[in-house]
């Protein structure tokens, strides 16, 4: 079973060794020659700059760690990464990080996990992601939880164009019921 647990110092070669994974920099980048996942993110400083709209997560399968995970509050996050964006959101990053990890379920686990996490709030509305437009198999794999493109738009200071998709919790329940 995958469960979730915060990101800590202790967790920073592990992702280290994830951002050189290829499947990782190529969902991350559409430079073909990245050297690594994420730009130039230096994680310890990325997990020393934790809040409360601004978190890190290792999935685990037992004690074996498959994934990492980012939620944040778009409206009010430091970097202003999402732009103007209305209030009463997350946004939800995903990485596998081994290249024999996908389509085993473990991202979808962990996704149910995340989603779960972000509609514990009563004020979240909805959640957004942003793959790539290059990263097809990311538009399948969150279509497939229920999210709905709304557009491309280019992000943060990269260049590469994302496709952001959007979760309302309304949908969510037609797909997990139970939840």
């Amino acid at each position: 079973m995958i469960a979730m647990r915060p990101a800590t110092l202790d967790d920073v070669p592990l992702l280290d060794l994830w951002d050189l994974e290829p499947d990782v920099i190529w969902a991350t980048s559409d430079d073909p020659d990245a050297p690594k996942a994420l730009g130039d993110a230096y994680w310890p400083d990325a997990l020393a700059h934790v809040r409360h709209d601004y978190k890190y997560f290792i999935a685990k399968l037992d004690r074996w760690p498959v994934a990492g995970l980012q939620i944040v509050d778009p409206h009010t996050e430091p970097t202003h990464y999402w732009g103007e964006v209305e209030p009463h959101l997350r946004a939800i990053d995903i990485w596998l990080g081994s290249a024999a990890d996908p389509g085993r379920g473990f991202g979808r686990e962990a996704m149910r996990l995340a989603i779960e996490a972000c509609f514990r709030d009563p004020d979240v509305k909805a959640i957004i992601i942003d793959p790539l437009v290059s990263n097809t198999r990311a538009d399948t794999f969150y279509q497939r939880l229920g999210f709905r493109p709304e557009g491309i738009r280019e992000l943060g200071e990269d260049d590469d164009a994302c496709l952001v998709h959007r979760l309302t919790r309304e949908d969510w329940r037609k797909i997990f019921p139970g939840e």
